[in-house]
């Protein structure tokens, strides 16, 4: 192992306890001991986290910390969970439902206003259809500025089952 490498380890590891809450709390979380904590978050020694160690305290602060520089090492990137999700939300899946919610705010808002008054409940409900398109919108734009830090993507419809 190159000395860079367990550099980046160490460094992980340190980040790691301190985004836990410290050493002792990765005492509490791991179950190792505060002497054996101590080492993993100490740059000079040279004791490095067992995998159970790695999950458990990754899994604790919601962070693949340790786990992302060994991918690294063997020319691997993570990636997060949601926004791979939202980038694989189809653009056009995005934009049907904001359509179909756009539809729906101008019928709840022709209704509401059919007998020239609106009343609070439907005040409420025109009010719901609205934040429900707003969070289309919003899904829409976070589609969107994926497909831009990606460069472009191309808008195309695929068959369910089809091999990438």
């Amino acid at each position: 192992m190159s000395d860079a490498f367990l550099f980046r380890v160490k460094a992980a590891q340190r980040d790691l306890i301190e985004r836990c809450g410290g050493i002792e709390r990765a005492v509490e979380i791991t179950g190792f001991s505060k002497s054996q904590v101590g080492r993993w978050n100490n740059p000079n020694d040279p004791d490095l986290m067992p995998v159970g160690a790695i999950r458990t305290l990754e899994a604790d602060c919601g962070r693949a910390l340790v786990t992302a520089v060994m991918a690294e090492a063997n020319g691997r990137r993570l990636t997060d969970p949601k926004v791979e999700r939202q980038a694989d939300v189809s653009i056009m899946i995005a934009h049907a439902e904001l359509m179909r919610h756009s539809a729906e705010l101008a019928h709840s808002m022709a209704q509401a206003i059919s007998d020239g008054h609106v009343t609070p409940t439907e005040a409420g409900q025109v009010d719901r259809v609205a934040s429900m398109m707003e969070k289309a919108a919003s899904d829409l734009r976070t589609s969107l500025a994926v497909i831009k830090a990606r460069g472009g993507e191309k808008a195309a419809l695929r068959v369910v089952g089809d091999a990438e």
